[in-house]
């Protein structure tokens, strides 16, 4: 499921259509898979403990728990694109839909640790498919001339719903008071609450499904033409040569090499070189331990002796701080290039995640950080997200979608986000464990990946900026 049909040379300069509203809609509505994507993968920082001591399990056990969404996810983002070439676009975003909304129901009432570790599973089938669904269908129906600047929302939406995730657990834990996580609300303990809340952008991302029309291409496949047409008008406005669009479209899709595993074979270490690469920049993104800050951030605070209520106010700064960078990112990628922007990120983040390092070395005095230590660790880990956001969390995926050459483009970028999938598995699921065994220590080897990733880039990593697609080899 791609978009490679070519736009005309003067498809940038195009005015603005006479219904942008109705596409700014629509391409909000499709970001609300983005929304989703980013708060139900973080709204489980603010319930973490709490599951811990409810069903009294282990480091190595809970971060299980934690991490098997991100298993649901791998599976979702690789059913998703032949599902919507099946059945549409539309019906695929409504399956996310019903799969957040039971996850959100099922994590908020579960009997036991077994059915809330299913349900956070079904959560991240959501996930996945609407990382790949949303993109892809922001693409097919934005104006070739607002095209870069509508797919942004994606990325916006993911922050977003990361931030409010962080603000709703710290309100939620205000209003149970005395901090406590177990305090009954609505008949549910308040960490139940935190996972249930999700429920409402689910439902609203399922209605807002039923307001916004398929996807032009997807109809075109099913020789729904006329149904096309009437969509590309709405969307592109009423000047534009509906044959010739739709002649466009067809053009594409007839010209698209479907690459195969196979394809991405070819040098004695098994993947060609540049699909190395791209397993490479996928990889370091998550070795750093960004999602340590999402997933596991009031945990963290808590461990060094600041209060819930802080440790969750914290959690929500770090999500603006987030935003922040992922806008700095936006502005910057085009204009001083994908390479350098990484580079600035690796070097920002190694000494941000030095300097963390060195503050939780510190001996706890009373229960909590020296106040120092703890200021320093506070202060690093807010600098390590804004270099993290400036960069590699947008730049990997601009990187992932240019680099390869188009005839093993889709392939080689399944493995790649797979590799990223598999990468985050294994920092989420490790660091209860690790940082039980040495915090300090954790943080050096979140260091030491950052580092590595400066001479990776220096070497491997090729800029993609001002290229064609069509001239990646």
């Amino acid at each position: 499921m791609t978009s490679t049909e070519q736009t005309p040379a003067s498809s940038g300069s195009q005015p603005a259509p006479d219904h942008l509203g109705h596409v700014i809609f629509i391409t909000a509505a499709a970001a609300m898979g983005g929304f989703l994507f980013g708060y139900d993968s973080s709204v489980i920082n603010g319930a973490t403990k709490a599951i811990g001591d409810k069903y009294d399990i282990g480091a190595g056990a809970l971060g299980q728990v934690i991490a098997v969404a991100l298993i649901g996810c791998a599976i979702g983002a690789a059913i998703a694109g032949r599902i919507a070439d099946r059945i549409g676009r539309i019906r695929v975003m409504q399956i996310a839909a019903t799969l957040f909304t039971v996850s959100a129901v099922g994590s908020a009432l579960p009997f036991a640790l077994w059915d809330l570790t299913m349900w956070r599973f079904l959560g991240g089938i959501a996930i996945g498919m609407a990382s790949v669904i949303g993109p892809a269908y922001i693409a097919e129906v934005a104006p070739p001339a607002y095209r870069g600047r509508l797919g942004s929302f994606q990325q916006g939406a993911i922050v977003l719903g990361i931030a409010i995730s962080q603000l709703v657990n710290w309100a939620i834990l205000n209003w149970a008071g005395e901090n406590d996580r177990h305090k009954i609300l609505w008949g549910m303990e308040a960490w139940q609450v935190m996972l249930g809340v999700m429920v409402i952008p689910a439902v609203i991302y399922g209605l807002l499904s039923f307001a916004i029309p398929e996807s032009p291409r997807f109809l075109i496949s099913v020789g729904k033409t006329a149904k096309a047409k009437k969509i590309l008008t709405e969307v592109e406005g009423e000047g534009i040569d509906l044959d010739a669009r739709v002649a466009e479209i067809e053009q594409g899709m007839r010209s698209e090499h479907k690459s195969t595993f196979k394809d991405l074979l070819g040098s004695k270490f098994g993947f060609l070189p540049i699909v190395w690469i791209g397993i490479g920049l996928s990889v370091f993104q998550q070795l750093v331990g960004i999602n340590v800050a999402f997933y596991y951030s009031a945990t963290l605070w808590q461990s060094v002796g600041i209060d819930p209520s802080q440790s969750f106010f914290y959690s929500f700064t770090t999500s603006i701080i987030n935003i922040i960078g992922t806008v700095i990112a936006m502005i910057f990628v085009d204009r001083i290039g994908r390479k350098p922007l990484a580079l600035i990120g690796s070097i920002g983040m190694t000494v941000a995640l030095a300097f963390e390092a060195w503050a939780f070395s510190a001996d706890m005095v009373d229960g909590k950080l020296p106040d120092t230590q703890g200021m320093v660790a506070l202060i690093a880990a807010h600098v390590f997200v804004l270099f993290f956001a400036l960069s590699w969390g947008v730049v990997v995926w601009v990187f992932l979608g240019e680099m390869f050459p188009n005839r093993i483009r889709a392939a080689a970028l399944g493995v790649a986000a797979a590799a990223q999938w598999i990468a985050n598995w294994a920092i989420t699921a490790s660091f209860p464990s690790l940082s039980e065994w040495n915090l300090s220590g954790t943080y050096v080897i979140y260091t030491v990946f950052a580092a590595l990733s400066i001479p990776f880039v220096l070497k491997f990593v090729k800029e993609t900026k001002g290229k064609r697609l069509e001239d990646m080899g």
